[in-house]
């Protein structure tokens, strides 16, 4: 008798695929908001405190979102290729490269506090990302090896690739 006792649920198994149509199209959605969407095609709306037990029942929560930079589609192709081209690498092979880089170092800009709707296992899904550009701060550039690191240079101007020669003709790394 047990499965009959308290209120009964608002929100049948239709209604949570809704809600869930309803997250999987806006992540960043409000709970007022979702709520809001929710009742417009419905007879019997519901409150905010239902719609935040069944997305807790669904396994969503509200959480802060992973912020990534913005890589272009061509540059996405261009690393996948590289992957992929280098995938049955040995650590042997791995020893002989040089890898050099440019690193800026600033405040994230925002438009304030962001969250999403996520389950556990989604963190690193695309619809949970947030991108970030970064403008302004310091500049710098540095090299590793397996064997060595190299020194950090600051970079006070564009890096094109007159000056990334002239601070690799600088700089000896061995292999």
């Amino acid at each position: 008798m047990r499965q009959s006792c308290g209120r009964k649920c608002l929100v049948d198994a239709r209604g949570q695929r809704r809600m869930g149509r309803l997250i999987q199209a806006d992540r960043r959605a409000t709970l007022t908001e979702i709520t809001t969407r929710y009742n417009r095609g419905i007879q019997q709306s519901i409150c905010e405190a239902t719609t935040c037990t069944t997305l807790r029942r669904m396994g969503y929560n509200s959480r802060r979102p992973h912020w990534v930079p913005l890589i272009s589609t061509t540059n996405r192709k261009k690393r996948l290729q590289f992957a992929q081209g280098h995938q049955n690498w040995t650590v042997e092979d791995w020893k002989n490269v040089a890898w050099s880089d440019e690193s800026r170092f600033l405040l994230r800009h925002s438009d304030g506090r962001v969250r999403i709707w996520r389950k556990q296992n989604e963190n690193m899904d695309p619809s949970c990302l947030v991108t970030t550009v970064v403008a302004g701060g310091v500049m710098v550039w540095g090299t590793f090896s397996w064997h060595t690191l190299g020194s950090l240079v600051p970079i006070g101007h564009c890096l094109n690739a007159t000056a990334y020669l002239s601070i690799v003709l600088t700089m000896s790394i061995p292999l």
